[in-house]
């Protein structure tokens, strides 16, 4: 659902952890990390779709990002999203190819929270996906 200037789907139970992991607790990852990078994408995407703004966002930054690996792997990150140049009505899909909005009226900025699970062994793929994003 998309209201004012949240968009959240679902509910978020989850705390970062920060002492050392055990086996089956989350831990740090790189903010390099692929399927990191792809769930950050799948969530901006995400928002994308569910947003009425003329523009499409793109991910700006990684703050900080865990994983978790128990029956299936779940990741935690927060990041920020930023409004690009790319109109959705031109149907340019390839955020790659779209720059930030420069400082100004158009520049917005979305804290964004995505706790995804996902088991991608079974058929077909299981996956719990929340997202929290606010300015």
């Amino acid at each position: 659902c998309f209201s004012g200037n949240t968009l959240m789907v679902g509910t978020l139970v989850s705390g970062w952890h920060h002492h050392p992991s055990m086996p089956g607790s989350p831990h740090n990852i790189s903010k390099n990390d692929r399927g990191l990078q792809q769930v950050v994408l799948n969530a901006t995407y995400f928002f994308n779709n569910e947003s009425n703004d003329a523009f499409l966002f793109k991910p700006a930054t990684i703050d900080r990002a865990q994983k978790q690996i128990v029956k299936g792997v779940r990741y935690m990150a927060d990041f920020q999203i930023s409004r690009t140049v790319c109109r959705k009505r031109d149907k340019n899909n390839d955020l790659s190819r779209c720059d930030f909005q420069p400082p100004g009226p158009l520049h917005q900025v979305f804290q964004c929270h995505v706790d995804v699970w996902m088991i991608p062994w079974e058929k077909p793929q299981k996956k719990n996906f929340n997202l929290l994003c606010k300015q």
